[in-house]
């Protein structure tokens, strides 16, 4: 029994309870902030087509190419809301009412970084396979590239929270964090690109995927802990 000045430890339930609403608030305030995600999914789209309009039409340069391009657009593009991951709840006091919450933090920042892709990193994947038809990519080497981007675009999220956390309140916090991320990107994008590339050269892509699952079993185990030890060192 827990006496007067102890504090109680959270049920199981209550962890997961608290996860839920606070993914459902975030979702709620992307759905209401729909400038954001719109501006990350115009951003790719531009990226994506710009190019075959600068290289030219040639189709087997288009396919040689498209992997890259698109895995450096949707990179990118996931970026533009790194930096209001957790700023607004910094500026408005939430920040500091989820470091004091029941819940333990690395289970908060999982639901934060959860609703982050789905409001940005899933958006860019489902429409990864209609700009795709630019390039002139066969079925199944799109089936490829979606499945590759499922699996790499939440390593992104989770990777980018814990930078976005690091340079919280910074003076120039969004081109600090540009700089911080990108470097810990290269191993998702390598992979990832190079899973694409290996379908439209029919060969096997176990080995990318694999390697890329490996990536985010790392970062989901790793990344909100990092996360809520940064957001901690920040406000403090």
């Amino acid at each position: 029994m827990n006496g007067p000045d102890t504090i109680p430890t959270p049920t199981a339930a209550g962890s997961l309870n608290g996860m839920w609403h606070l993914l459902v608030r975030d979702l709620h305030i992307a759905l209401r902030r729909q400038s954001d995600s719109a501006a990350a999914i115009v951003f790719f789209f531009i990226v994506v087509s710009l190019f075959p309009l600068g290289v030219g039409g040639e189709p087997d340069l288009l396919r040689t190419i498209a992997p890259g391009v698109i895995w450096v657009a949707a990179l990118l593009a996931a970026m533009l809301s790194l930096p209001r991951m957790f700023s607004d709840d910094h500026e408005d006091g939430t920040l500091e009412q989820l470091l004091l919450a029941a819940t333990p933090l690395p289970l908060l920042v999982t639901s934060k970084v959860f609703a982050h892709w789905l409001s940005s990193g899933l958006l860019l994947t489902l429409l990864s396979p209609l700009l795709a038809l630019q390039f002139d990519l066969p079925g199944n080497t799109m089936g490829i590239l979606l499945a590759s981007l499922l699996l790499g675009t939440p390593t992104l999220s989770l990777i980018g929270a814990i930078m976005s956390a690091l340079t919280l309140g910074a003076r120039g916090g969004g081109v600090l964090l540009a700089l911080l991320v990108l470097p810990l990107y290269i191993p998702v994008l390598v992979f990832g690109a190079a899973a694409v590339q290996a379908s439209t050269s029919s060969l096997g892509v176990s080995a990318h995927f694999s390697l890329m699952g490996a990536i985010l079993a790392l970062a989901l185990f790793l990344g909100p802990w990092a996360t809520a030890w940064a957001l901690r060192i920040s406000v403090e």
